[in-house]
């Protein structure tokens, strides 16, 4: 079976935490879209990782953690990583890199910090080089990281996007030069080589044995460069609909969609956030819910739960279910709000606008009863407190979809499952 897990806000909903959750019953972890712009936090016996780019199965020495096609990878980043995760005495050796993601290079994040200088308006890239790398995948001058096998030819390869990229950006021979870029790949390319392979059949074997295969994308909906506010959003499709071509399988295989929400709203970076709560109630969200980026360690912007971007997901990501994470942080507030609409030039939405006018729009809000108890050490959906219990039910009834998980903490043991 193929199941996706779907970031359902802006990303940093939880997908990490889920993910390995999941990933005890799962026998592939493919990571589809993205590159190392975006964590995810995991808590787990080993201790507390933020994985970049490694799919969190790489916990479960029964799973293969697959980077995608539809990846960007950083070569030094992952060493790093893996670097990482061996000290914490995590087995690495599962890991497959597909021969088709490309690689992020060094002259891709002095692009990047170059393109954000130039801007009036600031996108808030986090500076990894991800939107140049790609760029060069689309404009055709990109490097796959299979192309590292023969090394005479990748340094051709090499050479002449190089030379391209200074034709089309002089300014970036101020930040490097050529034998940076060598010198860099060359001490990543021995430690990777062994992990790269066409994981075609892979996957193709995985369907014919109906083997469960988890599918792990970066940030959410409202970050996808096709459905999100854009242009405050990523450069690939964290989506379901760009699982296919990211992970390379048919759009039929996928059975099961698992929306990730947090119980309110956050977000990192540019672009308009209509729940945003500026004040003391956004201020003990972002205390109580520890709101700091995985990969930048930004705070977090916090706001309500906002319906408008749930049921928009819903739609267009097909979720199956949904998982509601960090339940507990509500805990000790009287009044809970949630976005039902919004409202602009005197009418009301029921669906995200595009970011031009979701600047300008006011969100309407309902204020659900809340609860003083300390739900975190609850184990069942009968345990929570009534107004818990009612508020994760009028999610259900606003979104059409069931939650089935709801998280009350970090650990795996804080994650209970509804027999819906």
């Amino acid at each position: 079976m193929f199941h996706a897990v779907i970031g359902a806000q802006f990303g940093d909903e939880g997908k990490g935490k889920m993910v390995d959750y999941l990933a005890e019953q799962a026998d592939i972890v493919v990571r589809y879209q993205g590159g190392g712009n975006a964590g995810h936090t995991i808590v787990n016996q080993y201790g507390k990782f933020a994985l970049h780019l490694v799919p969190s199965g790489i916990f479960h020495p029964h799973t293969t953690s697959i980077l995608g096609a539809g990846m960007v990878i950083h070569p030094g980043q992952l060493v790093r990583e893996l670097q990482t995760l061996e000290a914490g005495n995590i087995d690495t050796s599962r890991l497959v890199i597909s021969e088709r993601a490309h690689m992020v290079l060094p002259y891709h994040i002095w692009q990047d910090t170059w393109e954000e200088e130039q801007r009036s308006k600031k996108v808030g890239t986090t500076l990894q080089g991800i939107g140049p790398a790609y760029q060069d995948k689309v404009g055709r001058f990109g490097l796959q990281f299979g192309e590292l096998r023969d090394l005479g030819r990748f340094e051709e390869r090499l050479r002449l996007a190089w030379e391209a990229k200074l034709n089309r950006i002089p300014a970036l021979a101020n930040y490097g030069q050529f034998e940076d870029l060598w010198t860099e790949l060359m001490a990543a390319r021995e430690r990777l080589l062994p992990y790269i392979q066409d994981t075609t059949p892979l996957l193709y074997e995985a369907a014919q044995k109906n083997l469960h295969v988890l599918l792990e994308g970066q940030l959410g909906i409202m970050r996808d460069l096709d459905w999100g506010i854009y242009p405050f959003v990523t450069s690939s499709s964290p989506i379901s609909g760009g699982i296919p071509a990211g992970a390379g399988i048919p759009p039929t295989a996928i059975r099961r969609v698992t929306g990730i929400t947090k119980a309110y709203t956050t977000a990192v970076g540019a672009g308009p956030f209509p729940t945003e709560l500026k004040g003391a109630e956004g201020e003990y969200l972002q205390r109580q819910g520890h709101e700091y980026g995985a990969t930048t360690g930004r705070p977090r912007a916090c706001g309500w739960l906002d319906i408008p971007t749930l049921r928009y997901g819903a739609w267009i990501n097909g979720y199956t279910e949904l998982a509601l994470m960090k339940l507990d942080v509500l805990s000790g507030l009287d009044q809970i709000g949630v976005c039902t609409a919004y409202q602009l030039d005197g009418q009301e939405h029921e669906w995200p606008l595009q970011a031009y006018d979701l600047e300008r729009v006011t969100p309407k809000v309902e204020m659900l009863k809340g609860w003083s108890e300390d739900i975190s050490h609850c184990r069942s959906f009968t345990e929570l407190p009534a107004n818990a219990q009612a508020f994760v039910e009028q999610i259900e009834a606003w979104v059409g979809v069931p939650v089935k998980f709801v998280s009350v903490g970090p650990d795996r043991e804080q994650t209970m499952i509804r027999n819906l």
